[in-house]
């Protein structure tokens, strides 16, 4: 049977497509991260390192009764097991490999779940030699983890995302480069927009319909770039600057919203933003939406600059490097999606299967974010 002939529309075929491959995004919350704090003096080293549990579950299999829900009970009869997988992945030498043990285990609450602490103890062979931070937990089974170090190293501040290709890191005692910590930031900036999966939807949601001119209740394709360019310059520059604002209050503790708050309205904006495609209620003025949503977006990107640390001695530089960072990933989401926007706005293809597809898509995907989030459900398996 040919596709003419199918019952099976072709707007169908495309939203069912696009669907398909944006469904993983309706499980998808907060990225892999561990936090590891530690502070060496001289030969002697303390710490704490929290775990996800779902990351621990992932890796060596907690849940038990396979209920969804990890215990104390079982996370407590598997603590020899956690210690020795988590120590196995984490090494540190001064002058020679240090001794590194768990001394006590806790639980804790971040703002993704709850997390195993382990209290770390330990003692290296030299007193002041420079300190190497090998770290390869979940490396083979989760490419996209990190790991989030906060080091006092005699008595100097340090921090460091630890990645599979920055697995070993080293540090000297007094040694912290302004440039190199803006560098970093910036870094994770760039890092964080493109895991943030509700900022893109967000960000794509306000996107999609820049190609295009509603009129006589249908859309059709702008009639030159440089109009599709104007919209878009507009929609990033309103949602950049808000988010930049709150992001910056947030960072500094000026102030400070509930998490669950935050992500639900973050949630939020994706449904009100890819509902505005499907039946628009502003037009025209896509930019004040972005504005008014990007401050709720920017406590999103406080959440995770708080859990990375800002260094005290180059906080500014640290804050704008990261902000930076978050506007060069938005840019160049930008610069692929909006030349190959433009060149099919016209098609059938892009106003039924991605522009409406999609949008119907994104709003599937935010009302599943905002059940969850708002009503703390687990619709999706993780």
């Amino acid at each position: 049977m040919s596709l003419r002939h199918c019952p099976f529309r072709l707007p169908a075929l495309l939203l069912f497509f696009v669907l398909f491959a944006l469904s993983p995004l309706a499980s998808a919350h907060k990225a892999s991260d561990s936090y590891l704090i530690l502070d060496v003096s001289g030969s002697q080293v303390t710490g704490q390192w929290d775990i996800a549990l779902r990351d621990i579950d992932f890796a060596l299999g907690l849940d038990v009764d396979g209920n969804g829900e990890i215990t104390w009970g079982e996370l407590r009869a598997r603590q020899p097991d956690i210690d020795a997988w988590a120590l196995g992945r984490l090494g540190l030498q001064r002058g020679g490999s240090c001794r590194i043990g768990v001394a006590d285990h806790l639980v804790d609450t971040h703002t993704d779940g709850a997390y195993a602490v382990l209290q770390l103890r330990g003692e290296c062979p030299r007193t002041d030699a420079e300190l190497s931070v090998s770290y390869r937990l979940l490396f083979e089974l989760d490419a996209l983890h990190r790991g989030l170090l906060r080091l006092t190293l005699d008595g100097s501040s340090h921090s460091a995302v630890l990645a599979p290709e920055r697995a070993e890191q080293r540090f000297v005692a007094g040694e912290s480069s302004r440039l190199a910590q803006f560098g970093q930031y910036l870094v994770e900036g760039i890092w964080h927009i493109w895991i943030g999966f509700d900022h893109i939807l967000f960000l794509l949601a306000l996107l999609l319909p820049a190609v295009l001119v509603h009129e006589n209740g249908g859309w059709r394709g702008v009639a030159r770039f440089r109009d599709a360019l104007h919209e878009v310059l507009w929609v990033v520059t309103a949602f950049t600057v808000a988010h930049s604002i709150t992001l910056s209050l947030a960072a500094l503790g000026l102030i400070q919203l509930p998490s669950r708050l935050v992500e639900s309205a973050i949630a939020a904006s994706v449904v009100l933003a890819a509902a505005n495609n499907l039946k628009p209620l502003v037009e025209g003025r896509r930019w004040l939406v972005a504005f008014a949503f990007g401050l709720i977006h920017g406590f999103g990107f406080a959440s995770v600059l708080a859990e990375l640390g800002l260094p005290q001695q180059a906080l500014v530089l640290s804050l704008l490097g990261f902000n930076l960072g978050v506007e060069v990933g938005q840019l160049a989401i930008v610069a692929v999606f909006l030349p190959l926007a433009y060149a099919l706005r016209n098609t059938g293809f892009y106003r039924r299967g991605v522009f409406i597809g999609g949008s119907l898509a994104t709003l599937a995907i935010a009302l599943v974010w905002l059940l969850e989030r708002a009503f703390d459900l687990k619709l999706i398996g993780s």
